[in-house]
């Protein structure tokens, strides 16, 4: 199911995203940055959008779903919120359609280090990314 699930159109991986962070220099042009790489995010179905699937430790309402399937895990995440759909977005370019053991070996705290997002989001926002990080690591193992 999740498999063929896109996240957005063209998906992103982490050297896009971080290309697209030094192009669109100084906060202000990386927060406008995040705010339409969550546009590009589609709504997840209704049906998906469950308390089973619903991630804790976010103050806006945000859903994860992961699927392993032929070695590769699969994610569909969604927020009620513009900038953590971004930020979701952010996330899956790094981890999406990849095996356990990149996700695992993936440097997630030196890639959100990297595109300097800690530094620059409120504490509930940076509660948030940690919640999604901590999710997809919880639901592969």
């Amino acid at each position: 199911m999740l498999a063929t699930y896109t996240p957005i159109g063209e998906t992103p991986d982490a050297d896009a995203i971080r290309a697209a962070f030094a192009a669109a220099q100084g906060w202000e042009n990386q927060y406008r940055l995040i705010i339409q790489l969550g546009k590009q995010l589609p709504t997840l179905p209704a049906e998906w959008q469950t308390e089973e699937h619903r991630l804790h430790g976010c103050e806006s309402q945000a859903w994860l779903l992961a699927e392993e399937q032929d070695g590769h895990w699969h994610f569909a995440c969604d927020s009620d919120a513009r900038i953590v759909r971004g930020l979701v977005v952010i996330v899956l370019a790094a981890l999406n359609h990849q095996s356990g053991a990149a996700i695992r070996a993936f440097d997630m705290e030196a890639y959100l280090a990297e595109l300097g997002l800690e530094k620059h989001l409120s504490p509930s926002r940076g509660n948030g990314l940690r919640a999604i990080v901590q999710a997809i690591s919880e639901r592969i193992g």
